[in-house]
């Protein structure tokens, strides 16, 4: 199949072409695969980058299922295919790939890589060729496109901006004495832009007073957090929220510590704090960090077929060169295609507008737990936690990360296991 694929000419994709051409492509077929004409699913995803030590993760969740599908026998009696292209965690790779697995590769079906800035980059594809679209991890997406056949697989609920920082403030709310002024601090690109929105509305709700609320570059742009740590010091706010991607996220913690920031509580919506690859980077300085969180391995949180999945997620992590645990993406990488496999069993087809008519009134059991869409694709219910680390040591190590003995999940309150350590500098002891 690799040969052909690289015979076709793809030089028409503007902006793309040579990237393309020059990066990994990715088409995966198990061997045993049968006579009968697969139904392809394509789709991008960051496997280079700094959202890799993500996309890496849901990825293998991905081929996990396809891997049980198949032995199974597939769907509607035919093999699955997945084909796939490195997006270099790039939005501007994102258009040209679909174009490419649309146009060229002529897959059946599509879903989204991970992240709402390489997600929101493919809706203009996906719209136009009118393809149902399940989406990973992308922070209201279709709030601007509100796209009929669009589902997030994505624990935010109906309040979608919100839900990443609304742990947070209710820990904060329910404090004596109620602490009363917020720091905003948060990227200039697409999620750190909508979750901060959700702070400042979150703010409000609760009752405190924003006193710093600026935006910096994303990376690589910007590499030295210090001078943001600095001026959020210097206003001397009792909350710290800080809504950022990887490498700015860990960024800001090393700054924090660096500069003494010693808010009352200090955490948000730091993406990548959750991957094992950060956390053994950090270690103690994680400690008294309230943050978001959308799956932890509490026992409330084990559901039909999660323990399984891990223990083959965590016995092919290492050989495919993947977060060890894979807590954070590859559990959900499994769950969205568990939803889509589901949706053409259901529907028994793939054609889109079937699949999108079913997804919409079908609550689906998933290892990471029951989800039913609702508005716009969102999830009807939401289901995200906030999650406080603690008696992190330097000997931490990955037995600890597997495990709740570091963590205690604050809010809701049917999934909390414990009560938040406060002040934040209380918890750094």
């Amino acid at each position: 199949m690799l040969p052909s694929l690289k015979k076709r000419n793809i030089a028409w994709i503007a902006g793309v072409s040579l990237s393309l051409a020059a990066g990994a492509l990715f088409v995966t077929q198990p061997a045993n695969a049968q006579a009968k004409k697969p139904i392809k699913i394509g789709f991008s995803q960051s496997l280079t980058g700094f959202l890799s030590p993500n996309g890496k993760q849901a990825l293998l969740g991905a081929e996990i299922w396809r891997d049980e599908v198949n032995k199974a026998g597939g769907l509607l009696g035919r093999p699955v295919e997945l084909v796939y292209y490195d997006d270099k965690s790039s939005p501007a790779q994102v258009p040209g790939i679909y174009t490419k697995l649309l146009d060229i590769d002529k897959v059946d079906l599509v879903v989204s890589g991970y992240a709402t800035n390489e997600i929101a980059p493919a809706m203009p594809v996906v719209i136009r060729k009118g393809k149902t679209f399940i989406s990973l991890f992308g922070l209201d997406v279709n709030a601007k496109f509100n796209y009929p056949k669009y589902f997030s697989v994505l624990p935010t609920g109906q309040d979608t901006k919100g839900s990443f920082t609304e742990g947070f403030f209710q820990v904060a709310a329910q404090q004596k004495p109620k602490p009363k002024t917020v720091a905003l601090s948060y990227a200039d690109a697409d999620f750190s832009q909508n979750a901060c929105d959700g702070a400042r509305a979150n703010a409000k709700k609760y009752g405190f007073k924003i006193v710093y609320d600026k935006s910096y570059p994303p990376p690589p742009k910007t590499t030295d957090f210090t001078p943001i740590a600095r001026a959020l010091k210097a206003v001397n706010a009792d909350l710290v929220v800080v809504c950022a991607y990887p490498a700015d996220s860990v960024g800001m913690v090393e700054a924090a510590h660096e500069v003494g920031l010693q808010p009352k509580m200090f955490g948000g919506a730091m993406v990548g704090l959750q991957a094992t690859v950060f956390k053994e980077k950090l270690k103690t300085k994680l400690n008294g960090i309230v943050n978001y969180e959308t799956w932890v391995p509490d026992k409330k949180q084990m559901y039909d077929g999660t323990e399984a999945f891990f223990k083959e997620y965590q016995a092919r992590a290492k050989a495919a060169g993947v977060d060890p645990l894979g807590y954070y993406l590859g559990g959900w990488g499994y769950a969205q295609f568990q939803i889509l496999g589901d949706a053409i069993k259901g529907a028994k087809s793939i054609n889109d507008d079937k699949l999108a008519a079913y997804l919409k009134k079908t609550t689906f059991k998933t290892v990471m737990g029951p989800i039913k869409f609702g508005k716009k694709g969102e999830w009807a219910h939401g289901r995200m936690l906030a999650v406080q680390y603690h008696g992190i040591t330097d000997k931490a190590d990955l037995e600890t990360w597997r495990g709740m003995s570091y963590q205690t999940v604050l809010e809701p309150k049917g999934l909390a296991t414990g009560k938040v350590i406060y002040p934040y500098e209380k918890a750094q002891k």
